[in-house]
């Protein structure tokens, strides 16, 4: 069912249009290179494999898995042969190109610099980290999204009528469509094996051949309907009522439902500020080391990770002082208390600054006892407003006594 042409692709509509990059590849002959960087499923490999078809280039797939520097380089020699004997381009496509050492990434530099082939490199985690900087900037990058509920259900739809598909030898009822969009979370690739598995016990393929094909119950959730935020606000809400067991069922229906499992540990992270802050300042730890666990194993291990943030963020001491701190802060932004940066907290770095009298009069607070020095901070027209205001709840407690001496010596009580 892989796409042959831009316009049967489905989703990614922000790099298809006209214009584009992958457009502009497509319909000229020059060389290019792009990162393709999105979730497992989004398209990456059908995009570079659409590229190489309808532009006749020449396709070479090298796997990051697999592949040493000694592949990468004959596969760059072969495309410099077809180039030099034919006039024929190459797309060397490499999967999972974030797997490359430092060493297996620079062979790949002189093809691209000398653009002897159109490099594509697919990659699901994010290139600034885990691709080289000289690469990544002579490389367009482009981000993939995860497919909405709609495509993925008008790629079920697809492969059943379409003769490469099922060519209609199977019937799918609607409810199933659902479950199959439900179990897919935004992966085209998830949901066509789905399918397929389903497709080999019944030529009726019901909700009930569905969980008997992937194994999966049947959980009454909407994605993008009422069950999805009902869901997601007893979760959240059950966390802050400090209820551990009801915030693990929340957890494992939205899991069980095929919820994207990096939202369920964005909503944790939020919370771990929002709803804890310096309660249990290790619970935000907790919240982000479970969130780029979930991003590096994916499900099902994943829901260990999720379960232990949550059962964290459950059990520690409230405090909501973060969050209404900012809140106060910028709603006094909004209404314009804004008001000059004291002369003596101004860069005085640069040439010139001196002149303007930046930086003169300030006292280094390291120069004192206690590390505390009596000067004015805010804008004068900010200067009394009070933002934080702590709890008296856990780890907090000392937190709110030692700001109440600070707040109060700063200010000349």
């Amino acid at each position: 069912m892989r796409p042959r042409t831009l316009d049967e692709v489905i989703g990614q509509r922000h790099l298809l249009g006209p214009g584009t990059p992958l457009r502009r590849l497509v319909e000229s002959e020059a060389p290019m290179s792009l990162f393709l960087w999105g979730p497992p499923g989004t398209g990456k490999t059908t995009l570079a494999y659409v590229v190489s078809n309808v532009t006749k280039r020449r396709f070479v797939e090298v796997s990051a898995v697999s592949a040493g520097v000694k592949d990468v380089r004959a596969a760059i020699d072969n495309a410099r042969r077809e180039l030099g004997m034919s006039g024929r381009q190459t797309v060397l496509f490499v999967d999972e190109v974030h797997r490359f050492n430092k060493a297996q990434q620079d062979a790949l530099l002189p093809a691209v610099e000398n653009r002897w082939v159109t490099f594509i490199g697919a990659t699901t985690e994010n290139p600034f980290f885990s691709v080289i900087s000289p690469l990544l900037s002579r490389s367009l990058l482009l981000t993939l999204e995860s497919l909405s509920d709609d495509d993925v259900r008008a790629v079920l739809e697809r492969a059943v009528s379409d003769p490469r598909g099922l060519g209609e030898r199977a019937t799918l009822a609607p409810e199933a469509v659902e479950h199959l969009v439900r179990l897919a979370g935004g992966d085209a690739r998830r949901s066509l094996t789905y399918l397929e598995a389903a497709a080999l016990l019944a030529d009726d393929i019901t909700v009930e051949v569905v969980e008997k094909a992937v194994d999966k119950a049947a959980v009454r959730y909407d994605r993008q309907g009422d069950q999805h935020y009902d869901v997601i606000s007893a979760f959240i809400k059950s966390m802050r009522g400090s209820d551990a067991d009801a915030a693990l069922h929340y957890l494992a229906r939205m899991i069980e439902a095929g919820e994207d499992p990096r939202f369920i540990a964005r909503r944790i992270v939020i919370f771990a500020s929002e709803d804890v802050g310096l309660a249990d300042p290790t619970c935000l730890q907790t919240a982000v080391a479970a969130a780029q666990a979930v991003q590096l194993i994916g499900l099902p291990e994943g829901q260990i990770n999720l379960a232990h943030a949550v059962i964290h963020c459950a059990m520690a001491p409230k405090s909501n002082a973060v969050v209404k701190a900012i809140g106060a802060a910028v709603g006094d932004v909004r209404k314009g208390l804004i008001g000059q940066v004291p002369g003596h907290l101004r860069d005085a770095h640069y040439p010139g600054a001196a002149k303007l009298g930046h930086g003169e009069e300030y006292k280094y607070p390291h120069d004192f006892d206690h590390g505390l020095v009596r000067q004015d901070y805010a804008p004068e027209q900010v200067r009394e407003r009070r933002y934080y205001e702590p709890t008296r709840h856990g780890a907090e407690a000392p937190v709110a006594e030692r700001w109440a001496k600070i707040r109060d010596f700063l200010r000349g009580s």
